[in-house]
């Protein structure tokens, strides 16, 4: 018997949510975050900062390589919603 957690994982997996860009979106969340805060944002700043950001980075994927490295419309917006969240989230949790 698969665990809740077990089944989400595989439901990610499946769906192209989670690869192995994801660890690189959080580390650039993280990155990005961190510099807004040396720079000395506010905190709802630092955390639009990194959407924003994340936001250009998915639209300039999608002029370069469209949907094709994904292989369906499908899996290339649970991936870029996805890729958006992980890195907004970790700025999220970096200031509270």
């Amino acid at each position: 018997m698969n665990s809740p957690i077990s089944k989400l994982i595989t439901w990610q997996l499946s769906t192209g949510q989670l690869d192995h860009w994801t660890s690189y979106h959080l580390a650039a969340g993280a990155f990005l975050c961190k510099i807004f805060q040396w720079m000395n944002w506010s905190d709802f700043w630092c955390v639009m900062g990194v959407f924003i950001i994340g936001v250009l980075w998915e639209v300039f994927e999608w002029v370069i390589e469209n949907y094709k490295p994904y292989g369906t419309k499908k899996k290339w917006a649970y991936n870029t919603i996805s890729d958006i969240i992980v890195e907004t989230a970790i700025a999220w949790w970096m200031v509270i």
